[in-house]
């Protein structure tokens, strides 16, 4: 049986446990009196009124990071996508998070995952992952507005996983597949592009050169045609100047004469011999002939 010490020592020791309260670094403690708010203790010792002061509620006051359980997500491209993320909190007001809302740590899960929802849905599957930080920051903005009465300030959130169902997994395959076909087409058909303009332009150019070769030739051979003119008609000038000279010496104009008379009478005897015609014997069937012979006849007598 308890003595009566014992009763005494027993209401004692539950006098000091409600009297003496001690709070650590990482939390914040709500007094109430009489069940009505009191203050509210940070960390340290402290001393309580026994059976009129209680500690109603302790609030975690460092960071917390909440696992968000994965949820199906339909994006803006009709694509189903299983996301799931980290949410980072703080308590930043003990009283407001222990009097504004039930549970702040149940309802920041459900705000997350209803806002990653609303907020992917947006947009579509291949901005999830090019434009993750900006999910995250509009998940934080949405958060953190509507967390700010319960005195929870939210840091961060991070978007840790985007699956894709096996369905969609598959079909994203294949359009990868047909896109990079496609990219390897526009480069072969570029590449032949290149091919033909270079062969073409290969034999444009052959084709000036050719052209201006040909061009060239003419040109020297003109040029040379000219020269060649150009000294045939020096030289004959020169000829007929010296001839022209001769021709004013004296006895000049009678060798002139003599040697038209015997191109005359070369140039007939050719017409003769081409026409067959026979009058004189065949030494003397020219008047060169007969020229020569009258001369030789003429040399007998005088000797």
């Amino acid at each position: 049986m308890l003595t009566t010490a014992s009763i005494i020592v027993i209401v004692i020791g539950l006098i000091l446990y409600n009297t003496i309260i001690i709070v650590p670094e990482r939390e914040n403690v709500i007094v109430e009196r009489l069940g009505k708010f009191q203050r509210c203790l940070k960390p340290g010792i402290f001393f309580l009124i026994p059976f009129f002061d209680k500690a109603a509620y302790k609030q975690e006051v460092r960071e917390q990071v909440i696992d968000i359980p994965s949820q199906s997500v339909i994006t803006s491209d009709n694509i189903q996508v299983e996301v799931d993320g980290l949410l980072y909190l703080q308590v930043m007001d003990a009283k407001r998070a222990s009097y504004g809302i039930g549970n702040y740590l149940a309802a920041s899960i459900n705000l997350a995952q209803t806002t990653m929802r609303s907020e992917v849905g947006k947009i579509t599957l291949g901005k999830i992952f090019s434009e993750r930080e900006e999910v995250n920051s509009k998940i934080i903005s949405e958060i953190d507005k509507a967390s700010d009465p319960w005195g929870v300030k939210v840091l961060r959130y991070e978007v840790k996983d985007i699956s894709p169902t096996r369905n969609v997994v598959e079909t994203l395959e294949k359009q990868m597949e047909a896109e990079r076909e496609k990219r390897a087409e526009i480069t072969r058909a570029t590449a032949e592009k290149e091919k033909l303009i270079n062969v073409s332009e290969g034999q444009r150019q052959m084709a000036v050169n050719l052209s201006q070769g040909s061009k060239q030739k003419q040109i020297n051979e003109a040029t040379g045609r000219a020269e060649s003119i150009k000294l045939i008609a020096d030289a004959t000038a020169k000829s007929l100047n010296m001839v022209g000279n001769a021709i004013e010496q004296p006895g000049g104009k009678e060798a002139l004469k003599m040697k038209m008379v015997d191109q005359y009478i070369d140039e007939l005897s050719q017409v003769i011999r081409g026409g067959n015609v026979s009058v004189f014997p065949a030494e003397i069937a020219t008047f060169k002939g007969i020229v020569e012979e009258l001369k030789t006849q003429t040399g007998s007598l005088v000797n």
